[in-house]
């Protein structure tokens, strides 16, 4: 099983890790975040269904979801804003070149009802109907949180970037 876990690691690892960063914004509580799906993967039972990479994906924004819901994050947010921190925070190079790129630094800009369906369906490839059944919200919900998002995004976006979220 060890092996098989490794191997599993390596291949969606990376993906895991830019989807919690896309909701917490912090790299180290998205690898926490990825680290403690890895673990509570390995605790359960997975029959395999050919849908890891989505079965891995849901437990990572559940769990996402879960800690920014959670009093840890709430304190830490009143602290950044009584103390705020200075100086730069160390990120890998994934993460530091997501947030390079125009569209991931103009998504990470938006509210989470925006961002989440604007990751869902372009980051994980995911039908409005398994969107909205996953955030337990009605399809058309989804689809007008997505308009709105891409509405939102482009002012910031270049021309070659709003084509890509354009087209459907």
């Amino acid at each position: 099983m060890d092996g098989i876990l490794e191997e599993m690691i390596e291949e969606h690892a990376a993906h895991l890790l830019r989807l919690a960063y896309f909701y917490v914004k912090n790299r180290q509580t998205a690898e926490d975040i990825v680290q403690e799906v890895f673990i509570k993967f390995s605790q359960r039972g997975y029959e395999e269904r050919g849908q890891l990479r989505a079965y891995l994906s849901t437990l990572t924004i559940n769990q996402s979801k879960d800690y920014l819901k959670s009093w840890h994050y709430k304190k830490l947010l009143l602290q950044e804003k009584i103390f705020p921190i200075q100086g730069n925070r160390q990120r890998d190079e994934l993460v530091a070149a997501e947030e390079r790129s125009h569209i991931g630094a103009a998504i990470l800009k938006l509210s989470l009802t925006y961002r989440e369906p604007i990751i869902l369906y372009y980051f994980e490839e995911m039908k409005i109907r398994d969107i909205a059944q996953l955030l337990g919200i009605a399809e058309n919900t989804v689809k007008t949180r997505l308009k709105r998002a891409r509405e939102a995004l482009k002012p910031h976006l270049k021309q070659e970037e709003w084509e890509v979220l354009r087209h459907e």
